[in-house]
């Protein structure tokens, strides 16, 4: 009854702690709290170097490859519920490079996510060639042990932006937030598949038309064809 619904706000919103979860959703905090504990969805103590932190700087990056990002978002999908949404992106580029959309939220629709990026980027799965960093919050998925193995088979490092602090990864969320004003909330997807299709589309459109400002009125797809 409870813990479903507590996983996947945190899930999307990782920085909410266990009373604005339990203020959202309007259940006790008490048992909100005990759930975050039995669960040991808490922030807890790691030693000096577990997740490689990142200073007070911005998700840039000074050429394509360098330094991609990831997250999460929830989409509705109709007959076929809320689903969820991980993309990649590259943060030289504004490249959304690579996405999938699924029932589930868990750790292997990120890695579809990743893997679907490295094919698009390198034409291949297999270790990269030169070692990127992969930036993204501290959420249950991107932390997960089958996230984390599956980053470093391919040779990525994982960098984890500071508890409270999203504006570190504002680059892909604001890809998140343009996705929804320009897509998601323009249509009413009837299915799942339905809303894949829909975002395929989109997402072809941003990478191949869709000039940005701050690629000098270039598409991402330019800005890589000049960059590469």
């Amino acid at each position: 009854k409870y813990v479903e619904p507590i996983k996947a706000m945190i899930e999307e919103s990782p920085s909410f702690g266990y009373r604005t979860v339990a203020w959202l959703l309007g259940f006790n905090k008490n048992t909100v709290q005990r759930i975050f504990q039995i669960k040991g969805w808490q922030v807890r103590k790691r030693p000096i170097g577990f997740r490689p932190r990142i200073q007070a700087l911005p998700s840039a990056a000074t050429m394509p490859n360098e330094r991609w990002s990831t997250d999460l978002c929830r989409i509705w999908a109709g007959r076929d519920g809320w689903a969820t949404l991980a993309l990649v992106i590259d943060c030289h580029t504004r490249e959304l490079l690579g996405w999938h959309l699924s029932r589930s939220g868990k750790a292997c629709t990120a890695g579809s996510a990743l893997e679907h990026a490295l094919i698009a980027r390198f034409g291949t799965l297999g270790r990269v060639p030169v070692p990127s960093l992969l930036r993204s919050d501290n959420g249950l998925v991107f932390t997960s042990r089958d996230y984390t193995a599956l980053v470093r088979s391919y040779g990525l490092r994982q960098e984890f932006i500071t508890p409270h602090c999203p504006q570190q990864n504002g680059m892909v969320e604001r890809v998140i937030r343009t996705l929804k004003e320009q897509c998601a909330h323009r249509h009413r997807f009837e299915t799942l598949q339905h809303a894949s299709r829909v975002i395929g589309d989109w997402i072809r459109f941003y990478n191949h038309q869709r000039p940005h400002q701050a690629l000098k009125m270039k598409t991402p797809a330019q800005a890589y064809a000049l960059a590469a």
